[in-house]
């Protein structure tokens, strides 16, 4: 699986397309989705009967790994990822027959700021409207493609606790942001009709896994982001000549890269874990997500950013990918709960753990 992924992103998705997705106001093409689609990418994790692959989180893990090498611009991780993620915790059946079937776009409107728990931040809310449905009050400041999704759904706050509402044609307003690979949207959600969806009664424990999920596949994805940043870092030292000799050849550069490998090895490790645990439903899954989300950052920014010093002054520039790589990662790390939020809840989850 590994090697077709890989073989396909060289020949469909290679920096060229990188490049001019970034200036594309919608980031991906429709040529790029439709073949994603064809290839059963698009519905990886969606079963079956609802028109999609039935793949896991192992096996999305591979992907994600390979997409964040480019680094992927487009709607995958925002649709195929989180919004499938969402329907399928919240057993919305008609929502994953439009992202199998119907190839639609979906995405998810979560976090409205903060560097802590990413679903206590939520303030938007929504009240019963007068002819059925619900109306949302609230904004979402950073939305993933959520100005060419076909629908988002949102986290709010009812007088049942935290729910999913389905939002059609959302239509945000574009926003910039660090990483110009990936498009991100503002969500201004005063006054607009949602569905309700899912299990009745509050679903904060649902949205929890959710976040949870969507975290392993950014921390695979940031993995393949490092990953490439260190070969970048590797094949420039062996051809950058300096003193009449390849700076590959020079201690502290052997010294970068070797720290390079070491945290690599052990992000993968981790996130490959995480996804096994969440896999299979092993007692530790939720310790394994916040210890991956945790560690897995930290060490991709630093090896993003030693990639750019092994490179020297060129490294600051678009001639090559590595500021690319460097924002993929810096992105992710805030994304769907920060480091230093998922290192104290890792803490408070050991501390709660009865002795013995």
């Amino acid at each position: 699986m590994r090697s077709a992924v890989r073989s396909f992103l060289a020949k469909e998705t290679g920096g060229a397309y990188v490049r001019e997705m970034i200036e594309d106001p919608r980031g991906f093409s429709d040529r790029w989705w439709e073949q994603v689609s064809d290839l059963g990418w698009s519905g990886l994790l969606v079963p079956e009967e609802h028109g999609g692959t039935g793949l896991g989180m192992i096996d999305l893990v591979v992907l994600q790994e390979e997409m964040g090498r480019l680094p992927l611009p487009g709607p995958f991780f925002s649709s195929s990822v989180a919004a499938t993620l969402a329907a399928l915790r919240l057993g919305a059946a008609d929502l994953l027959d439009r992202l199998g079937r119907d190839r639609q776009r979906g995405t998810v409107a979560v976090e409205e700021g903060g560097a802590g728990d990413p679903l206590a931040s939520v303030a938007t809310t929504a009240s019963p409207a007068a002819g059925g449905g619900w109306t949302l009050s609230g904004h979402k400041p950073l939305v993933l493609d959520g100005h060419t999704a076909d629908w988002a759904l949102v986290a709010a706050r009812s007088e049942e606790g935290l729910g999913a509402f389905l939002v059609e044609e959302p239509g945000g307003q574009p926003v910039p942001s660090l990483d110009v690979t990936r498009k991100v949207a503002r969500l201004e959600l005063d006054g607009r009709p949602a569905r309700r969806v899912g299990p009745a009664g509050d679903q904060g424990a649902i949205w929890a896994r959710v976040v949870d999920d969507i975290g392993i596949a950014l921390c695979a994805e940031t993995v393949g982001a490092a990953e490439r940043a260190l070969d970048l870092a590797i094949e420039y030292s062996k051809v950058r000549v300096q003193f009449d000799r390849p700076i590959a050849t020079f201690q502290a550069i052997k010294h970068k890269i070797v720290d390079m490998l070491h945290q690599l090895e052990l992000a993968r490790v981790g996130t490959h874990w995480a996804a096994w645990a969440s896999a299979v439903e092993d007692p530790l899954r939720e310790e394994s997500a916040a210890m991956c989300k945790g560690f897995v950052a930290e060490a991709a920014n630093m090896i993003t950013a030693e990639s750019i010093q092994v490179h020297g002054g060129v490294g600051f520039t678009w001639d090559v990918d590595c500021h690319l790589l460097f924002r993929r990662v810096k992105q992710n790390d805030v994304l769907f709960g920060g480091q230093s939020w998922q290192r104290r809840r890792l803490a408070d989850l050991i501390l709660a753990t009865p002795a013995g």
